[in-house]
């Protein structure tokens, strides 16, 4: 696999919000904890997938519909309460930097 800033980075978000959505009140963690968990994880593999394809655009596509879930999912989670603003901005921020590694990746090979 290619060593790419979007990896470490991934791997970042997913190792702090793994633990963070364990901590969600019970009823809560099989509904919003598990979609972050899930869409978060799936994004991460998405793009080990793309990193071993020759043409990756249609993955580094799926990818960026993750992420967006996970960008919906978690305001959602500001909005329920079950996050702090502070967590969120934290999360918003590494977002935002995987979602611009991601954009350049994507314009890079649909190029």
């Amino acid at each position: 696999m290619q060593q790419s800033p979007i990896f470490s980075k991934t791997y970042d978000f997913v190792a702090w919000i793994l633990p963070m959505t364990i901590k969600f009140p019970r009823q809560q963690r099989f509904v919003m904890a598990a979609a972050l968990q899930r869409e978060s994880l799936r994004f991460q593999e998405l793009l080990i997938e793309a990193a071993h394809e020759k043409q990756p655009v249609a993955t580094l596509r799926a990818a960026d519909a993750e992420l967006d879930k996970v960008r919906t999912h978690l305001r959602m989670s500001l909005d329920l309460g079950l996050i702090q603003i502070g967590q969120y901005e934290h999360a918003a921020r590494m977002l935002v930097e995987m979602g611009n590694l991601l954009g350049g990746w994507l314009r890079k090979t649909a190029a």
